[in-house]
């Protein structure tokens, strides 16, 4: 058994505003599976696939109050195209961002709600991800992290040092996931979380009971009624296992 890391699930005042952004930076389509959410994906997805992580947006009341501690890094081929993505997410409505990222050769923006995430340099490793080079978790252990989660996942470890640790598919498609050492403590509950999907064939209850002997716990709904699972992993940060597909 095992998951796929197959969404993004991201919060937002104006799921429909906010959505409308994404899809332009990353030139995707938009869906509407229920009110209140926006789906992203890009044209001709054949949902699940490792060749992309999708973008749920959820409308939410809650304010945001501190650095997310989940963001997409976007891919660039070339010092000029590096400036003009940076110049048209600009013009769409993102704003330079101060992370405490220092002097770097990547260029850190806010989308309109507040939510931060990267444009990268050039790299040679992200020519084949699509538009979204990275999705990064802070976190304040990188080994323990790529450890569960390579374990909870169907995705390959291939790079983990003290200061970051790096996954991709084991298909080797798609974008990397990518644990970023960060001295931040969590605070609340993570306003972007990622979404993983169990197999078809796999059941739902059984897989959860596999992540929590990994580790992850259950978080407290409150007695919601959902038809998903959501835990937390060793970090407490929430995620969701959805239904198999």
């Amino acid at each position: 058994m095992a998951t796929r890391l197959v969404q993004i699930n991201m919060k937002a005042h104006d799921e429909v505003a906010l959505g409308d952004f994404w899809a332009k930076v990353l030139d995707w389509e938009i869906s509407s599976e229920a009110p209140g959410v926006t789906n992203l994906e890009p044209e001709g997805f054949s949902y699940p696939d490792p060749s992309a992580v999708c973008i749920d947006l959820v409308v939410s009341s809650e304010p945001k109050t501190a650095k997310n501690r989940v963001h997409v890094d976007l891919a660039t081929t070339s010092a000029a195209h590096h400036a003009e993505v940076v110049a048209r997410l600009t013009a769409l409505g993102a704003a330079p961002a101060d992370v405490g990222q220092g002097d770097v050769p990547w260029t850190v923006l806010a989308d309109p709600e507040g939510n931060e995430f990267c444009v990268r340099e050039p790299n040679p490793r992200h020519a084949d991800t699509g538009p979204i080079a990275e999705v990064v978790v802070d976190c304040a252990d990188p080994r323990a992290m790529a450890g569960f989660w390579s374990r909870a996942t169907d995705w390959t470890v291939h790079e983990v040092t003290d200061q970051e640790a790096v996954l991709r598919s084991a298909k080797g498609v798609g974008p990397y996931l990518r644990f970023a050492r960060t001295a931040d403590a969590k605070t609340g509950w993570n306003r972007v979380h990622l979404d993983v999907r169990p197999y078809a064939s796999d059941d739902l209850d059984a897989e959860t009971a596999r992540l929590r002997t990994l580790g992850a716990t259950d978080a407290d709904l409150g007695g919601a009624d959902i038809p998903w699972r959501v835990l937390v992993d060793p970090e407490g940060n929430e995620f969701c296992v959805l239904t198999p597909g």
